[in-house]
């Protein structure tokens, strides 16, 4: 096999984009790098945005789209000793960002955005972007995990490690918030969520949330979060869509509480007022994912208590675009994969 199809981005007005699929030369892994069969992807909001032209982090105008994906390493550069062919592995969101804190130099190896992504049927990248998935897994499940996965466990732990007892506020059936539901539950924390229907309640009621307020019945929903808490509020708020949840997320945290911002559907204006911030001694703080490490340490937790993501639909690669519509629909509940292998051998 000397070609392969993958899809690129193709930049329109606006700082649009679509995303079209092409035929392309098979990629050569260089001493260091490891070609992969790329089994499934997932897709996160970011990947929507971008074709919208709302993602406002600099991107590759040609680049193969998506961060998120598993497949099986088929060959291996001279040099390579992390990984071996025949290994199932996952790519870390920024290949370079191996440990330590975040620094603005990572944003220059964002998968998906400034290097290419992974919806190809075989990618290459360095080994040390690469992670070792557990065998319980599935490549379905596995390809949901590199954003919303490792988000959801290092927002969980911003400025100090969860502990047990104490009270986390999701928002929302992403894979983010049903990740961390899920984290927040291996914590030994207690769980509440917002939601928009009695259907996607039921769902977080089945994983593990103790109390669900539907955000469309009841628009005042920080004060329903702050009745479960007895006044007190919550010790840790995870923000989904910014402009139109962050003030209320601010009044559902309990004074010293932590708010951490995840995304930005619902756009950028608006803004907290400082005063919230002041009197009450907020703390708010945004999410940059995660690096390899933490990425590790999410499998192990994972594979010691055989977590599984919760995956909403599964497309076949030729029906990339339904996918793309499922995610900007807004109607799923937990992650949706592309699959590009059809069968789900491990």
């Amino acid at each position: 096999m000397t070609q392969m199809k993958a899809v690129r981005l193709v930049p329109a007005a606006n700082d649009k984009a679509t995303a079209e699929v092409h035929d392309e030369p098979l990629p050569s892994p260089g001493p260091r790098e490891v070609l992969i069969k790329v089994h499934a992807v997932s897709l996160n909001y970011r990947d929507t945005a971008l074709l919208r032209g709302e993602y406002r982090a600099k991107h590759k105008k040609d680049v193969i789209p998506v961060s998120d994906g598993a497949g099986e390493v088929v060959a291996v550069g001279s040099e390579v000793t992390r990984v071996r062919k025949g290994d199932r592995v996952a790519v870390s969101c920024s290949a370079d960002w191996i440990g330590g804190p975040f620094i603005p130099d990572y944003l220059s190896s964002s998968v998906g955005f400034q290097i290419d992504g992974m919806l190809a049927e075989h990618v290459v990248f360095r080994e040390d972007a690469l992670v070792l998935l557990p065998e319980y897994i599935s490549y379905i499940e596995a390809a949901s995990l590199p954003c919303a996965a490792v988000t959801a466990w290092t927002a969980l732990n911003k400025i100090e490690p969860l502990q047990p007892g104490q009270t986390v506020l999701v928002q929302g059936t992403g894979g983010v918030s049903l990740f961390a539901l899920q984290f927040a539950k291996l914590f030994g924390a207690r769980v509440l969520a917002i939601t928009s229907s009695d259907e996607k309640a039921a769902k977080l009621k089945e994983l593990g949330a103790e109390a669900v307020v539907n955000y469309s019945t009841s628009p005042d929903w920080d004060r329903e979060i702050l009745a479960l808490t007895n006044g007190k509020g919550v010790d840790k708020v995870l923000d989904i869509a910014g402009d139109k949840t962050i003030v209320k997320s601010a009044a559902s945290a309990k004074v010293t509480g932590v708010v951490v911002v995840i995304g930005f559907a619902s756009g950028f204006g608006g803004g907290l007022p400082p005063i919230d911030i002041l009197a009450r001694s907020l703390t708010v703080t945004g999410s940059t994912v995660g690096s390899r490490l933490d990425f590790e340490a999410m499998l192990v937790a994972m594979g010691r208590h055989k977590v599984r993501p919760v995956i909403d639909r599964v497309y076949h690669f030729a029906e990339y675009r339904e996918a793309y519509r499922r995610l900007e629909s807004g109607q799923q509940v937990g992650k949706v994969v592309i699959q590009l292998v059809d069968s789900e051998a491990k």
